[in-house]
Formats: C-alpha cells, structure tokens, sequence
C-alpha cells in the first residue's frame, strides 16, 4: 500500500492513503543505518509503500519504501550537531511567521531559514503576525523587514491571528497546496491554524512572560487537511536553526540579492568579505543591501552556529 506520512513521533508514524485510511506504521530497521544521518529517516510529508501486518488482534503497518523526495525543509539536530533533523517533505511552500516581540523574531534566524529553504526549492512567504498588538514605532519596524524582504523577491503579509486581519490573504495561497508552518515557539502558528481552519481547534499556551519566549504547544510535525481544499503542515517552534551541509562558496548563492551581483565581482570565487572590487560589499556601502543581511551572511560563513541564538535585536537604521 501507498500512503503519505501525516504524523511522525519518532517511533511510529500516522500514514494516510489516498482512500482516506489511515493506519499507525511503523519502519524497518535499515532506514536507520542506510547512511542517513537525520535523526528521523522519514518526515511528515514523505510518501511510503508500506506493509500491514496483525498482531494481539490490532492492525498496523510497515513501512518499506520512501519514495524520493521533491523537496524538504532541513536543519541541524538541536542536541546532534552531527546529525540533521528533517522538519517537512514534499512541500509546495512554507510561511514563516515572525512577531517583532512576545517574543522577539531575530534577522539572523530568518535569514538562515530562507538560506536553507532556498538551498532546497522551498518556496517561502514571510508572515508578520501579532499586528494587532504593536505600537507605532513597531509596525514601523514592521514595514522596515517587510521592505528589505520584497525587495528582494519574498512576498511579506502583515497578519492577526487572533482578530483574522489578512487570513483571507493566506486562505488564498494556501488553497491546492501543501504548507508549512514555522516559526519559533510562540509566534502563532496554532493560533493561526485554528483561524484558517477552527474546526481543527489546535492546542494554543500563554507566552512565557518571564521569557518573552513561546511554550511548545506542538510536540510533533504534523499534517492537517483543510476543508478548502489545503494541506498544512503544522510544526514544532524552533529556537536556532542550523544551516546544514552548504560550502562557504554557495552560501551567497542563496542570498537573492547577492546571487544578482555575483557576475560583477572581480573573482569568480568572490566571498564578499576582503576581496578587491567586490560588488556586494560595494552594494552594501551604497546601502542598496541591507546591513542585517550581510550580516547574517557573515555569520553563517562563519560557522558562527551560536551567535543567531543571542544576537541582540539590532538592525541598521532601528
């Protein structure tokens, strides 16, 4: 039988197919030492041939096949930094859901999401969510973010969660497609969830006020479909994201704005960091690149897998 992986808890996984049956499964030894170092060999999204087999009167499956992938989304293990966690598969694009505080979103972590989501094919639309709550000198932070990332080719929505401002504007992507949701703990995504599809009523928790940081609410990625004809894919909040398995050669290739200027650059192998006659160090002098991207740029070069995790909320011109 043929079904996709809606559920994955790291030992068994909810796999649903194109019947609407649904059946818990379980995998093969050899998916964990076919030189696959991600921590879980098959994601939520990925489509199996598996096997059923009856044991103590209860139906279950084995899953015996991963069929390729089109895409996914991937990042460093948080404990294994050896090893990779993969977040989602076969995935039409991912929102990205960023709240300026409560708690605060940093242009590190966003700019290494979109490196990673690049790198792999993964279309992603940036959602700026908690609208509602912000002052005016933070919607005008706001407007900064969402400036520096259209200019460079990401569509940006201002949205509420929890009074439905623009979730119409979301419904609308989303519809025929399959999404992800991500972000860090705390910025909204089950809220949102439950927005765009209320019948789902996903578990939602207050934001840690000591912390100004999210609880967990989602344990596990996992897949919902939508009643509009949408599949989500709703994930757990991240604190770092860890680019994986990219030289420092390619990394700019990801960086939109960068990628654009390579051809003027004086070095074919150009860094953009000490060479001579550099056009993005010259496009960053000029102010036509954002500081903060170069700057995460540099980091990531740098292998710098900490500094993203307590960087200060600083960006030029703020």
């Amino acid at each position: 039988m043929t079904g996709r992986v809606y559920k994955s808890t790291g030992s068994w996984y909810t796999v649903k197919t194109e019947f609407g049956d649904t059946y818990e499964c379980r995998i093969k030894g050899k998916f964990r030492i076919k030189g696959i170092k991600s921590t879980n060999p098959i994601a939520v999204g990925d489509l199996v041939d598996f096997t059923l087999e009856t044991h103590n009167n209860q139906v279950s499956g084995v899953i015996h096949k991963i069929h390729d992938r089109t895409n996914y989304i991937v990042r460093k293990s948080v404990n294994l930094s050896k090893q990779t966690h993969i977040i989602s598969a076969n995935i039409d694009q991912v929102f990205l859901m960023i709240t300026i505080n409560n708690p605060p979103t940093l242009t590190s972590f966003i700019d290494r999401f979109l490196v990673t989501a690049n790198a792999y094919s993964v279309n992603t639309i940036l959602l700026f969510n908690k609208v509602d709550t912000y002052d005016e000198e933070t919607l005008l932070e706001v407007k900064y973010l969402a400036h520096v990332y259209r200019k460079i080719g990401y569509e940006c929505i201002g949205i509420s969660a929890a009074t439905g401002k623009n979730i119409d504007k979301v419904k609308k992507l989303m519809k025929g497609k399959v999404s992800m949701f991500s972000g860090h703990s705390g910025v909204g995504k089950s809220t949102l969830v439950n927005a765009i599809e209320p019948n789902l009523n996903i578990k939602t928790k207050e934001i840690s006020v000591q912390h100004m940081q999210g609880q967990h609410t989602t344990t596990f990625a996992e897949m919902f479909d939508l009643e509009f004809g949408a599949k989500i894919i709703d994930t757990p909040g991240i604190k770092g994201f860890g680019v994986v398995d990219m030289d420092k050669e390619e990394v700019g290739d990801y960086f939109p704005e960068f990628f654009a200027l390579k051809q003027d650059c004086k070095f074919n192998n150009c860094l953009h960091i000490q060479e001579p006659r550099c056009a993005v160090k010259e496009a960053l002098d000029k102010g036509e690149i954002a500081y903060s991207r170069y700057r995460s740029y540099i980091q990531i070069i740098e292998g710098d897998e900490e500094h993203y995790r307590t960087d200060n909320w600083e960006r030029d011109g703020v």
